[in-house]
């Protein structure tokens, strides 16, 4: 498999690591979309929103909890957005879960 987050979760690929814990890990965005774009990613290989099931227990907590946590690194105190673009009509553009913190200036409704 040839995994652009998998290659960055291993060291393959640079990136400006932010934060990490022991089953995700959190970079800026190369492309960001706001003043503050951060993605994180599990450590483990998983497609999409779509393939957490049990086996994965607590993943989705554990993702969701980092975002808090960088939007909290970043001082979005004003409010940030987290997307989970999943599958092709969804956006998703690598097939590896990652969540989107996008902060830094007001979000505008609808996104897409």
């Amino acid at each position: 498999m040839d995994c652009l987050f998998c290659r960055i979760v291993s060291g393959k690929v640079p990136a400006d690591l932010i934060a990490e814990g022991d089953r995700w890990i959190a970079f800026r965005d190369i492309n960001p979309q706001a003043p503050t774009h951060v993605l994180i990613v599990p450590r483990e290989h998983v497609e999409s929103l779509s393939s957490l099931d049990e086996s994965r227990a607590g993943l989705g907590g554990e993702l969701l909890r980092a975002a808090a946590a960088v939007a909290r690194m970043d001082g979005l105190e004003d409010g940030y957005r987290v997307v989970a673009n999943t599958g092709a009509d969804g956006g998703q553009s690598v097939p590896h879960l990652h969540l989107h913190v996008l902060g830094g200036r007001p979000m505008r409704w609808p996104p897409g």
